[in-house]
């Protein structure tokens, strides 16, 4: 962890086993989900991903929390309708929670174990360039694991007075502002 950061562990679905450990007024980063999500996993973002957003919220409140942060999904997508009505849900509650909070809407982050997506680069570049594909190619597009990193750390800096939403296009230019 970086220097002044510090984790707190427990199991994400059973808020008692981390609940005394967060602070009053701390930031808290909601980074939980399905690994290597797919449509046969369909259940599985309800039991855990949604399932975590509502133990770290009960949380989160009772720590009274100054920033909520959460990694989501870019939504609306034509793909995984289970995994994004999971995130979309979440927001929901993360909204109607009153926390301050940040919302980063990735939708797919390459990195280590997650390089297929490169060979999708090019029809990414080609959709932004075609005015009817341009907007939805920006929204969905792929992010770098430092890109999202950056973001987040990005996210911890400046806590919102309400609810922020970043988009990927935001999330690439924050990577790089300083």
């Amino acid at each position: 962890m970086p220097s002044g950061v510090r984790g707190v562990l427990g199991d994400a679905l059973e808020p008692e086993t981390y609940a005394g450990r967060v602070p009053k007024g701390a930031t808290f980063i909601h980074l939980v989900g399905v690994a290597h999500p797919g449509p046969r996993k369909a259940r599985q973002f309800d039991s855990v991903d949604l399932a975590s957003v509502r133990a770290s919220l009960q949380v989160a409140r009772a720590a009274e929390v100054a920033h909520f942060i959460y990694l989501s999904v870019a939504h609306p997508a034509p793909v995984m309708q289970a995994y994004v009505a999971a995130r979309v849900e979440a927001e929901r509650l993360i909204a109607a929670s009153s926390i301050p909070a940040t919302l980063r809407r990735p939708w797919y982050v390459l990195g280590p174990g997650h390089r297929w997506p490169y060979l999708l680069l090019p029809a990414f570049w080609l959709a932004q360039c075609l005015p009817s594909t341009r907007s939805t190619a920006s929204r969905l597009g792929l992010v770098t694991r430092a890109q999202i990193v950056a973001a987040l750390v990005r996210s911890v800096e400046a806590a919102p007075a309400g609810i922020r939403v970043i988009e990927v296009p935001e999330i690439k230019t924050m990577a790089w502002a300083k």
